[in-house]
C-alpha cells in the first residue's frame, strides 16, 4: 500500500525519506502541481506532491485539485495525509496549535470538485470526510511522538486568495468552524470520489481576521510553519508504521451504492 503525502505551506522535506524516484504524470484533468516524489519511511512507499509547487509558485484557487488527486491514484496510492496552514477561529486556539480534523465546510466558489461531471451521476456519502481508521493512527502517533493534537476541528474551505474579513470569520464561527483554511476542498471529496482514504492535520499559523488586533500577514504564517515542522515530521515518523496496511473504512468502497 502507497501512502499519499501532501505537504502545505512549509512543507516539503521530510525527515527519514529515502527517495526512489521522480514521477511527472499526465492526467485527464491536466498538470498536478508538480512531480510526485516517490520514496520510503521505513518500510512504507510514500508519495509526496508539493500542493503549491515546488517553490510555492500555485495559489490555492488555481491549484489543480482533479489533476493532483488523479494523479495519486494512478500511481496506487491508497491514503492520503494532507497538511495545511489555517487561520484559528475556535476560542483557545493559538499559533503553533495542530488540529487533527474531523469535519470541514465548503465555501469555495469556483473550483472544478468532481470527477463526475458527464456521463454519470455519483453522490459520495461525505458524513466523516476524514477517514476515521487514519484518525485513529494519529492520535496514537502523538502520544508516541510527544505531540499534542487537537482532537476534532471543523475546516472551513474559502476560495482565497485573499484573507477573510472580520464578519466571515464572526460568520464561520457561527456555523461550527474552528479553523479556516483555501486548499482543503474539493481536496478531501475528490479523494473520496477515487476511494482514497484521506487525513486532515492542520497547523493553526494565525490568529483568523477579527480575532486579534493585529494585522494579518504571510510571514507569520510561514514563521508558524516552520516552527511547526519538527513536531509534523516527528508525528509522520511515528504514524506511518501506525497505519494499518488493510483498509476496513468505509473509504474502501465511497462509490458502493452512489451511483444513479
Amino acid at each position: 500500500m502507497r501512502i499519499g503525502l501532501i505537504g502545505g505551506s512549509g512543507i516539503y522535506e521530510i525527515r527519514g525519506f529515502m527517495l526512489k524516484g521522480i514521477r511527472r504524470i499526465k492526467t485527464p484533468y491536466g498538470s498536478p502541481s508538480d512531480s510526485y516524489t516517490i520514496g520510503t519511511i521505513g518500510n512504507r512507499e510514500i508519495v509526496f506532491l508539493p500542493r503549491h509547487g515546488k517553490g510555492h509558485k500555485i495559489p490555492p484557487h488555481k491549484i489543480n485539485y482533479c489533476a493532483n488527486i488523479w494523479g495519486f491514484k494512478k500511481l496506487g496510492v491508497e491514503r492520503i495525509i494532507s497538511i495545511s496552514a489555517v487561520g484559528g477561529i475556535k476560542r483557545g486556539l493559538k499559533p503553533g496549535d495542530i488540529v487533527l480534523l474531523d469535519q470541514i465546510i465548503d465555501m469555495t466558489k469556483r473550483r472544478e470538485s468532481t470527477f463526475y461531471s458527464d456521463d454519470e451521476v455519483v453522490h459520495i456519502d461525505f458524513t466523516e470526510p476524514y477517514c476515521p481508521e487514519m484518525r485513529k493512527a494519529f492520535l496514537k502517533a502523538g502520544k508516541k511522538a510527544g505531540v499534542k493534537l487537537i482532537n476534532g476541528g471543523t475546516y472551513v474551505a474559502v476560495e482565497g486568495p485573499r484573507l477573510e474579513t472580520a464578519s466571515e470569520i464572526r460568520g464561520f464561527r457561527r456555523l461550527g468552524a474552528d479553523v479556516v483554511g483555501m486548499t482543503g476542498m474539493p481536496e478531501a471529496s475528490l479523494a473520496r470520489e477515487v476511494e482514497i482514504c484521506y487525513s486532515g492535520i492542520s497547523v493553526v499559523a494565525n490568529y483568523a481576521a477579527g480575532i486579534s488586533k493585529k494585522k494579518l500577514t504571510v510571514s507569520e504564517v510561514m514563521e508558524a510553519m516552520k516552527e511547526a515542522t519538527d513536531r509534523i515530521k516527528a508525528l509522520l515518523a511515528e504514524v506511518i508504521p501506525l497505519i494499518p496496511e488493510e483498509r476496513k473504512c468505509p473509504c474502501r468502497e465511497a462509490l458502493k451504492d452512489a451511483r444513479i
